[in-house]
Formats: C-alpha cells, structure tokens, sequence
C-alpha cells in the first residue's frame, strides 16, 4: 500500500467510523461503527490512490488556510486543473486546548464526478502546521 492511499484509507476509516457512531443504539451501534469504519477505509483509500502530489499540496494548503484564517462556515475550495480534482474544507467550531487551538471541520474531495465527504477535527500544532486529530 502506498503512502497517499494509507493516508487515505486511515481518514476513510477514521470518517466513516465518526459517521457510524451517529447511526443506532447499543449493538447496532457498534455494528455502525464497523461498517462505516470499513466502507470508509475502502472509499479514503481509493481517493488516496488517485489523488497526485499538486493535488495533496493544493489540498493542503487549502486546510491550512481554512483552519488557520476563515471563519465557521466559511468554504475553502482547491482545485487542480491538470486532473480536474478539487475539494473544499469548512471549518466549524474552534476549540481550545490546553496546548493547542482545534477546528472542527468538514471536507469533500470530487474524482471523476464523484464526490465523497468527511468530517474530522484539526489541531494546530507547536510548529504552526494543522494536524487532523480524528
């Protein structure tokens, strides 16, 4: 597995866990998780697989933008015109941390026409840099 679909694949499932956990009650609930945690791993590591570095960079620089200066609710789009990928990040709620700022957010990313969506938190960190804590 490369780098970019692992990546891929660890959000997937990180996501589709998070959207899992919102579905059902006691056992089912459980059972949402795996799911959404599978089906997720499996659609992020697609994304992964066909996303080029230009694609990472814009996609990077367009979260950073958006956690570090757009108010909630406020879309951040990127988009390569050499692959006709793009996406965007919505940050929401901030929350502070006793060593960090976070941002709650949601994000798509469009391949072919097809566009999937996650939802996560990014926590800045000592260096200035955003990380997605889950």
């Amino acid at each position: 597995m490369g780098q970019r679909e692992g990546a891929g694949t660890f959000l997937g499932a990180i996501a589709g866990g998070l959207l899992g956990s919102q579905i059902g009650e006691g056992d089912t609930r459980l059972f949402a998780v795996g799911a959404g945690t599978l089906l997720g791993a499996m659609v992020g590591g697609e994304i992964g697989r066909s996303l080029d570095a230009t694609d990472r960079l814009l996609m990077e620089r367009s979260a950073g933008r958006a956690f570090e200066y757009a108010p909630s609710d406020t879309t951040v789009a990127w988009r390569n015109p050499d692959t006709g990928h793009s996406g965007t990040y919505t940050p929401q709620n901030v929350i502070q941390q006793p060593n960090s700022v976070c941002r709650e957010f949601q994000q798509t990313v469009t391949i072919g026409g097809r566009t999937e969506q996650a939802y996560g938190t990014a926590c800045r960190q000592a260096d200035g840099t955003w990380m997605i804590a889950s």
